[in-house]
């Protein structure tokens, strides 16, 4: 039926006298037209000797001066190849296959290159590939100024050959001495990198190999290495699955290395009627929660006991436990499990062995077929012990050398100070690193390693899967890998290339050619289930509920979709990214509920422009304290409980731009991610870069819809007159579709392409993958912190993010009384209640390519304008800024470059930046000050496929234009689907007749190329 919810953006729309709402809702432009920074100061322009001039100067600026502006564009001479290298054509692009794995990162990727240059990445389909945004984003952190150009040696520049020498002496030396030497990396999943290791350690005798993870799941590892007899983390087929309980885990997000948000939405397929149940406890508001069908909000340590309880009522057993305040959603969750039965499972992000192993005894008493215990992960191998005990004996001068590779322990350890303090008591300290960071600073050594998309190398994602990664450019800077290192070291002249191909072919191929496996990027074996072995659940629940600490005040650490663990930090796509929650960027903040917040004294005041602004808070931790710490108000947060995004708080190798928010990684004590602390509110005034308000085009119905699973599969009820209404208007006095009314005489489109973007509100998890491609593929610029706060964010596509809850009766009469006084009801003012826990909905939102484009017509110089091909074009080296067409924009996607981001000091990020511009896209212009910019749907690309099939002589095949664009094929669940409506093969045919689809703001009759889904939820309680 149709749906009573009401959809808000931030807690201030909630409040019904709100003066600033209105007036955002009101105001053509949020930030004035900076006149003063154009055209000089009022002083200035009172002394020129022409009066008239000056008048025109303020008068006709937005068509002169931009007009003006608007004309300026960079001028680049072109030098030609005396030499062309045989694999390179001009103007057209290569693609290489390749995997990231950073240590947090691990994906199957494509490398798009231009004359040498990667610059965008994409998922290689073949290997199943999935991207992030971090992922995406990673080809700007290859041209990274900062990035570390050659070795040192105590700050001091060194040859490589003499780096070496050195090293290997003193390795000597200490092999002489029987002194121990470490080797502690991140989590490498290589196993060419892993037996070279081996190999090297056999060869020396006092070596040993740490690993360690910034975000332990050290707890996950032992816990299964107990029950299944190998270090490894279980994996999902969520596609399988009918109903999915998680406590504390954010499997949409980076749990365990990510990677189920594909096989998540293939299990809620509702065009194959299937939908699976989600059901998420956890604290802090979380990717995965948004997206879940119910959420159940407690603080982190009544999660341990809501495991305890389900188990207790799935299993029928009676383990220790303690009652929760949701302890009947807990009892309904169980049923639900019990009926899914094998098609059911249980997750946990609890960082406690015996949690985990309460997870995998409730799998194994559901004989669950989701989990799966063959082709098991190698995404995390830390182990937290293991890191203790060598801090411990460098202390205690039992370490000889500590070589760290692909880890900064000394920014992200809680015990730093020890570390440090542990590393100057070693007599070698040797740092690989990418960059000068906080480790490379204080180690002896600093050699530099290539980036991933300049190396060689190759992981093991999971069981069964081997995938290579291959240089796409040649190195950079004087970089060396350590696999090449460490054969130097052993006296071995062979390259690491030579010695991986070498093992590819004895460990690996098993017959396969090389040449194959590298062009393909993955080679794929048989996996065997491994055999559990029975679990002690009443000692893991005894041993879990002593464990439990409480405090008025629990802090759950975690990493933001952006940032991750921080090792991308200096990248200005992923700083600018907005969280796709609390909508802010360039910053980490304290999340609290509500209440907490009144009863605290912070607020989040908002500004006429729709800036959001906040106090500071100094955070405890077992005696650490963390100061001015911003606080941000989050609905659905749990009452009692905080929450803070690691990754943030940088100095080394960083921008000065980018040296923002706090370091949360000195809380977190023994690696545990969640904390008991105590707040203090020190006042203070913060402002966010926050968009919770800005671009907002709520207030209007019918921007999103929902229906529930139950309703969409009822075939007795009509869509369009129950769950996807379509507006009517009155023709010649009677009610007709707004469909059959048209302003203008409809254009002939059924002659070539005509495109279709298609956007599945059901399975669209808001990770901003899409967002980071089109950056990429687009040049759009990065305009820094001030500018998103006043308003003016370049991104060519936004994922709006909307609360709603629905309505009951007694909300309904509360809200009649409060305003006896009138006629109309604040639903707003109803909402308050039930923004303890709203639902989430995410909305891509990019020019929506109207057939009868508002903007099209109020445009004087005709700047924007409309192609066959259903494309809303823009003539930029045309456009004179009037910003005439943003005004009549009623979905608020068009942008107006306020200065010359390109080659301007004040923005020094990656576009005047020498090598940050290596990866600008040469078949998109860089836009020059005082022009609007906005989506095109990848123009350039389009016309690339109808170019590339022209010369080949056939027809563009089904699905080209899909993989062609940058947000659909960065897309990994399949929500965004590219097509041309008149080929009659392609999958946006099925799209535009499916009943869920529907049109934004249909009713002012745009006539829009971008269709939506309506977002389908499973509500059916037990």
């Amino acid at each position: 039926m149709a749906s009573n919810k009401k959809y808000w953006k931030s807690v201030e729309e909630l409040n019904e006298n709100s003066s600033i709402v209105a007036k955002l809702e009101e105001k053509e432009f949020v930030s004035e037209l900076a006149t003063d920074e154009f055209l000089g100061d009022k002083e200035s322009l009172e002394e020129s000797s022409t009066s008239r001039r000056d008048f025109l100067k303020y008068v006709g600026f937005s068509t002169a001066a931009a007009s003006l502006a608007a004309c300026e564009g960079p001028v680049r001479k072109s030098i030609p190849y005396v030499v062309k290298p045989e694999e390179i054509t001009p103007g057209i692009p290569n693609y290489y296959a390749s995997t990231i794995a950073d240590g947090y990162d691990f994906a199957n990727v494509l490398v798009k290159t231009r004359e040498g240059r990667p610059i965008l990445i994409k998922p290689n389909k073949l290997a199943n590939g999935t991207t992030n945004a971090r992922v995406q984003a990673s080809v700007l952190s290859l041209y990274d100024s900062l990035r570390l150009k050659g070795p040192k040696v105590n700050g001091n520049d060194v040859s490589w050959s003499d780096a070496n020498a050195q090293i290997k002496s003193k390795l000597a030396e200490l092999k002489a001495a029987g002194e121990k030497v470490v080797l502690l990396t991140g989590t490498l999943a290589s196993p060419s990198t892993e037996k070279l290791i081996a190999d090297f350690i056999s060869a020396n005798g006092n070596v040993e190999h740490v690993q360690y993870d910034a975000l332990s799941e050290s707890a996950s590892l032992d816990a299964f290495e107990e029950v299944y007899g190998e270090r490894a983390l279980p994996n999902y087929d969520f596609s399988d699955a009918k109903t999915i309980v998680s406590i504390g885990a954010d499997f949409l997000g980076d749990w365990q290395g990510g990677g189920f948000e594909k096989s998540y939405t293939a299990g809620r397929n509702v065009e194959a009627g299937k939908m699976s149940r989600h059901i998420q406890v956890e604290s802090n508001m979380s990717l995965t929660g948004s997206n879940a069908d119910k959420r159940i909000v407690v603080k982190p340590s009544e999660q341990i006991y809501a495991l305890i309880n389900l188990y207790n009522a799935v299993t029928g057993e009676s383990l220790p436990s303690k009652a929760t305040p949701k302890d009947g959603a807990i009892l309904k969750a169980a049923k639900q499990l019990k009926n899914a039965g094998k098609h059911g499972v249980v997750l946990t992000g609890i960082q406690n062995k015996n949690a985990q192993l309460l997870a995998l005894a409730l799998n194994a008493y559901l004989e669950s077929n989701v989990i799966d215990t063959a082709a098991v992960k190698y995404t995390r191998q830390g182990s937290d012990v293991a890191v203790d005990l060598l801090i411990a004996e460098m202390n205690a001068g039992k370490v000889g050398a500590v070589i760290t590779f692909n880890t900064n322990p000394v920014y992200t350890l809680a015990q730093s100070e020890a570390f440090v303090q542990g590393l100057d008591k070693v007599k070698l300290s040797v740092a690989f690193a990418s960059s000068e960071d906080e480790t490379a600073s204080a180690s002896q050594y600093a050699l530099p390693v290539p980036h991933y998309l300049e190396a060689w190398g190759d992981v093991k994602i999971q069981e069964g899967s081997y995938s290579l990664t291959q240089p796409t450019v040649n190195p950079l800077f004087d970089t060396k890998q350590f696999q090449d290192c460490l054969l130097a070291w052993s006296g071995s002249e062979e390259s690491y290339y030579d010695y991986l191909k070498n093992f590819w072919s004895k460990e690996v191929l098993g017959g396969t050619a090389w040449n194959q496996a590298l062009h393909d990027g993955i080679y794929t074996s048989e996996a065997k289930a491994l055999k559990g072995k029975s679990i002690d659940a009443l000692k893991a629940a005894k041993a879990l509920k002593s464990s439990v600490k409480t405090g008025a005040f629990e802090l759950t650490l975690y990493a933001s979709t952006a940032i991750g663990n921080g090792q991308q930090a200096n990248n200005p796509w992923l700083q600018e990214l907005p969280d796709p929650l609390t909508r802010a960027s360039w910053d980490n903040y304290l999340l609290i509920s509500q209440a907490d917040a009144n009863e605290q004294g912070f607020s989040n005041p908002v500004r006429d422009n729709g800036a959001i602004d906040g106090q500071y808070a100094n955070i405890t931790v077992n005696g650490v304290v963390l100061e001015n710490v911003p606080v941000l108000i989050q609905p659905g947060q749990a009452k009692g409980s905080l929450g803070l995004a690691v990754g943030y708080g940088k100095t080394k190798a960083m921008k000065s731009e980018m040296q923002v928010g706090v370091n949360a990684y000195t809380l977190a004590a023994d690696f545990k991610n969640v904390q008991v602390a105590t707040i203090e509110n020190i006042g203070g005034a913060h402002k966010f870069a926050c968009e919770q308000l800005q671009h907002t085009i709520a207030g209007r119905y019918e921007i999103l819809k929902e229906v529930s699973f139950k309703d969409y599969s009822n075939t007795d009820l009509d869509p369009k007159e129950s769950w996807n209404q379509v507006s009517k208007v009155s023709l010649k006095h009677e009610e007709v579709d707004v469909n059959a009314v048209d302003l203008w005489d409809d254009q002939d489109r059924s002659i070539g392409h005509h495109f279709n973007l298609s956007i599945d509100l059901s399975s669209c998890t808001g990770c901003g993958a899409c967002v980071v491609a089109c950056h990429a593929e687009n040049n759009v610029p990065v305009v820094g912190k001030h500018e998103v706060r006043v308003g003016r964010d370049m991104h060519w596509l936004r994922i709006d993010r909307y609360y709603s809850s629905e309505l009951d009766e007694n909300n309904e009469e509360r809200a009649i009384n409060k305003n006896s006084s009138s006629d109309e009801v604040d639903t707003y003012y109803a909402l308050e209640q039930p923004a303890e826990n709203p639902q989430v909905s995410f909305q891509p939102v990019m020019c929506q390519h109207c057939n009868h484009a508002p903007c099209e017509t109020v445009c004087p110089v005709a700047a924007t304008s409309h192609g066959r091909q259903g494309q809303n074009q823009m003539a930029y080296n045309r456009c004179v800024g009037t910003r005439y067409c943003a005004n009549n924009c009623p979905y608020r996607v068009r942008r107006f470059n306020w200065f010359k981001y390109n080659e301007n000091s004040e923005f020094d990020f990656n576009m005047n930046d020498e090598y940050g511009k290596m990866v600008l896209n040469p078949d998109v212009t860089v836009r020059s000050r005082g022009v609007m910019e906005k989506c095109s749907f990848c123009i350039q690309s389009t016309q690339a496929v109808i170019l590339n099939a022209k010369k080949e002589g056939r027809k563009v095949a089904p699905g080209e234009f899909n993989n062609a664009v940058a947000c659909s094929s960065a897309c990994t669940t399949g929500s965004l689907v590219f097509g041309d409506v008149n080929e009659s093969d392609d999958e946006i045919i099925a799209k535009k007749e499916d009943k869920r689809a529907y049109r934004l703001l249909e009713a002012i009759g745009t006539d829009n190329n971008v269709l939506y889904q309506v977002k389908v939820r499973n509500t059916e309680e037990a």
